[in-house]
């Protein structure tokens, strides 16, 4: 145990000049406390602060309060439930949650081995998430948005035991916990993707549910800002570890959600003292920790931290001993409390001064047992939630203090094991049974069988009556918006459709924002674009967006900007379109999730398009990403001065050469990395046509480029192979009696087209140039195709899509990408057989220098492109391997130079 000092009188007491002066200053503000309430009392300090500061006494400084509750017994707000009937449900609950994991763990096939699940999280849970069940979370319903609720996710069990109480989820279900291949079971976490009409957030991995959770929050405020829907009554319920608050992402927004006041989020951390290992702050607090940095950040901090037996004691606390004791004890050494018994307590807590030991010398050791923690005290909890939904002009956070593994006994309650505990003895089940009273015989206890009540039973009927009345049942998501919008056609984008006027050049961000601003003159689906930037506007040449449809900020705009006077000023308004997220792709990425489910937590289709630097994406956003998809995202994200070789002079950690290699490890994801004006367009609108009219659950993943260049126009009847990721750009001359086939994307493209004209002129050979938008879709479609003829032996077989269109023309393949040649690599198994296949990437780390020498650098350039022709065709016997050489030699590359991946 902590050692506690001998003397409670502290160094400023020991230091005290007058301690009878000291005495009448506090018996003064005791009295003013007494006769006129805190407040008085409140205002009168923050006068003497005041007052001191101004003649510069230097103030000490603390962001936390004592370590008691926030709320005084007398100004709690009465809950009007049936508290013996909830805490019946909830026992029904906690044996449901505990038989559902330790049943699905007695199997154990020989490859198997167990399927985890988690009992200790909703144990110390159950309290808090029942009075949000009974009496705060609203339903969806044309009078109420409906509560958004980010479940901590190793709860999960507790919530489909409450579910299945409800009768929206049935026993075999849980019967199949962690088993969900066959179609029947239930997710392990939150997965909207898994049970799509159920969970409506993933909060899994950890951390992610708090930064996702205040961008929602900020979304909905931004959403009835703009008109588009009433969003006034909604809060945002976030549910947390304290020890996943050690996640960086779980406090690194905190500060976005004070300054804009939002007073619909509500963050409730479960405080209770361990994580997975075990004590998330042995040797300190982690409430005081978590107070400070909440208050510090302008957050509403409400602690509970005592449940109401200790209400007395600390009423006859007249000299603080209590509560300072209660400061003084660490987290380590409360974890012991709650590992042990009323003895032990007595001891090693109160024990710790005579005075306390004197306070409870008439109370049992069962009666300090039952002395319990403010998160199993439901009374403290609805009245630590009713001050939360009441508080206006700032989020909230609850801190909230709980047992974990609460009514596991001693085989995890309070013990480091608790978190991984998945299987229980039978002792053990039959003391949880008889500690929540569950009306179980003995002879069907080693069957750790469910129980469920009768339907006419009071219990029962109270579950029902109480979420009838806050408009239906919870958790639930909506698959699809009620709504129907239609995309403007494709002609409406003929600006960037068309070719470019000779001497005319753009790049494809250029197309981009083309396309983008065309869309936002719709009147349909202009309103629900969401341009969502990462301070990079200018960057993108998307300042002109300022002026036209404005930067959202709640505040609107209090200044003067400093280029008023200017076309495309900095305008900030409180209906703005744009969400300016600063420099920070994670905020922006949760921003952009938000708007990106919003036809499932809104009913309202939304169109987000998060532009960036394709460097800082997905390898930054990479966990947010595959949340997009577990949340069944629809949306464009689009990575901006793309690829390892166009962002000349910025070097290694800006340039890109595996971005598409990411986002094709995201089922979901559908992404392009295009060349030219006119694919930007046609995959834009495609992907539109997918997400708002057909509500299709993908989302893209668009490259861009900073690069100019002539554009050659769409060729009609191509729109459908664009998208498929392979179209014949440039066709070998009808003459030419040795042929190959050039393959690129993005900004290698080009370098293929001008390969085609030196292999024509200085070899004689002609080139098929194949715009190859995407390997990734190329790659997908091949393998459906090879999956189908595995599964299907005695049927016509399928052909890839790649296999389809090089059958035609002759000749070996060069795919060329400013991707690692992984990115390329994915169609090998698909090229036509017997066909040499050559892969030119970008395998190595970034570096600064003119595009030219970039591409020289990386082997991708012109002359490797014919180099690699070439060398294929000399493969094959068509040519020979001197001709090679020749090319070699003849554009001065250097053959002994380092590889580049090494360089």
């Amino acid at each position: 145990m902590s050692a506690l000092p001998e003397k409670f009188a502290g160094a400023a007491a020991a230091n005290d000049q007058d301690p009878q002066e000291t005495r009448e200053w506090l018996d003064a503000l005791s009295a003013v406390i007494e006769s006129e309430g805190r407040d008085r009392g409140h205002f009168l300090l923050e006068q003497l602060l005041e007052h001191a500061r101004q003649n510069s006494i230097d103030m000490p400084f603390s962001a936390t309060t004592g370590y008691v509750n926030t709320i005084e017994p007398q100004e709690e707000e009465r809950c009007p439930g049936n508290l013996e009937i909830e805490e019946r449900l909830r026992a029904y609950m906690r044996w449901n949650a505990m038989a559902m994991v330790v049943r699905a763990n007695r199997h154990n096939p020989a490859d198997g081995g167990d399927l985890g699940g988690h009992i200790s999280s909703f144990a110390s849970l159950a309290t808090m998430l029942g009075a949000g069940f009974n009496h705060f979370w609203h339903a969806a319903t044309p009078e109420h948005g409906g509560d958004l609720l980010y479940i901590q996710g190793h709860s999960a069990p507790g919530i489909y035991a409450r579910a299945y109480l409800e009768g929206r989820i049935t026993e075999e279900q849980l019967l199949n916990f962690r088993q969900e291949v066959d179609g029947q079971g239930l997710s392990s976490y939150p997965h909207p993707k898994l049970m799509p009409e159920f969970w409506q957030f993933p909060t899994v991995s950890m951390g992610l549910g708090p930064l996702m959770a205040i961008y929602q929050a900020r979304f909905l405020k931004y959403l009835h800002a703009r008109g588009i829907a009433d969003t006034s009554k909604r809060k945002v319920w976030v549910f947390l570890g304290d020890g996943e608050m050690d996640e960086p992402e779980s406090l690194g927004a905190i500060g976005l959600a004070a300054r804009e006041k939002l007073d619909n989020l509500i963050f409730v951390v479960n405080c209770n003292l361990q994580r997975l290992d075990g004590p998330v702050r042995g040797n300190g607090k982690i409430v005081q920790e978590l107070e400070g940095e909440f208050r510090g950040a302008g957050w509403n901090v409400i602690k509970l931290l005592w449940g109401g037996y200790w209400d007395p004691l600390l009423a006859r606390d007249k000299e603080g001993i209590l509560k300072k004791v209660m400061m003084d004890t660490l987290d380590g050494d409360y974890q012991a409390m709650k590992a042990n018994d009323g003895a032990f307590v007595r001891k090693n807590f109160f024990g710790r001064h005579p005075k306390l030991l004197e306070m409870v010398s008439k109370m049992s050791d069962e009666d300090i047992w039952r002395l319990q923690r403010g998160g199993h005290d439901p009374q403290k909890v609805f009245a630590a939630y009713h001050r939360a939904v009441n508080t206006t002009g700032q989020p909230t956070v609850l801190l909230i203090k709980t047992v974990k593994g609460y009514g596991m006994g001693k085989i995890g309650e309070g013990k480091n094991t608790a978190h991984q505990t998945k299987k229980m003895a039978e002792d053990d089940i039959r003391a949880m049974r008889d500690r929540f009273n569950i009306p179980i015989p003995d002879d069907k206890l080693a069957d750790v069988p469910f129980y469920k009540p009768s339907d006419d039973m009071p219990e029962m009927k109270y579950l029902h009556e109480r979420r009838k009345a806050l408009g239906g049942y919870l958790p639930a998501r909506r698959p699809k918006a009620e709504e129907q919008l239609t995309v403007p056609p494709l002609e409406t984008f003929k600006a960037v459709l068309e070719p470019t006027a000779e001497g005319r050049e753009i790049s494809t961000t250029q197309a981009y924002v083309r396309f983008l601003t065309q869309l936002l003159r719709d009147k349909e689906v202009g309103p629900r674009a969401v341009p969502i930037l990462v301070d990079e506007a200018r960057t993108f040449g998307m300042e002109g967006l300022f002026r036209q449809i404005g930067i959202y900020n709640p505040a609107g705009q209090l200044y003067t900007p400093v280029d008023k006077d200017q076309v495309m000023y900095y305008k900030e308004d409180k209906g703005g379109q744009i969400l300016q997220e600063g420099i920070n792709e994670a905020g922006g990425m949760a921003s952009w999730i938000a708007a990106a489910t919003s036809y499932a937590t809104n009913n309202r289709i939304m169109v987000p398009f998060f532009v960036y630097y394709s460097m800082f994406g997905f390898q930054r956003i990479g966990d947010l990403a595959w949340a997009a998809g577990d949340m069944q995202a629809r949306g464009f994200l689009l990575g901006g001065t793309s690829g390892r070789t166009t962002l000349n002079g910025e070097g290694l950690q800006h340039e890109d050469g595996h971005s598409h290699i990411l986002a094709g490890t995201i089922p979901n994801c559908v992404s392009y990395d295009p060349t030219f004006a006119h694919e930007v367009g046609v995959i834009l609108h495609h992907g539109l046509k997918r997400m708002v009219e057909k509500q299709d659950n993908v989302f893209y993943y668009i490259t861009l480029l900073n690069e100019n260049y002539p554009m050659p126009g769409l060729k009609a009847g191509t729109e459908e192979q664009i998208i498929k990721g392979m179209y014949l750009l440039e066709e070998a001359p009808a003459e030419a009696k040795v042929t190959v086939n050039l393959l690129g994307s993005g900004t290698i493209l080009r370098e293929s087209m001008e390969a085609k004209k030196l292999l024509e002129a200085d070899w004689g050979v002609g080139a098929n140039v194949w715009s190859c938008p995407s390997f990734n879709e190329l790659a997908r479609d091949g393998q459906d195709a090879e999956r189908f003829n595995l599964l299907h032996p005695t049927e016509t077989p399928r052909v890839a899509y790649v296999t389809e269109q090089l059958g035609a023309h002759a000749g070996p393949v060069v795919a060329s990408t400013d991707y690692m040649k992984n990115y390329a690599e994915q169609i090998r198994a698909f090229i036509p057989k017997g066909r040499s296949y050559k892969v030119l990437g970008t395998d190595g780390f970034g570096r600064s220098d003119f595009r030219f020498k970039l591409r020289e650098h990386f082997e991708v350039n012109r002359h490797y492109v014919v180099v690699a022709a070439l060398k294929a065709l000399a493969d094959e016997g068509v040519l020979p391997a001197r001709t090679v050489a020749d090319a070699i030699a003849k554009y001065g590359i250097k053959a002994d130079k380092i590889n580049p991946l090494y360089a």
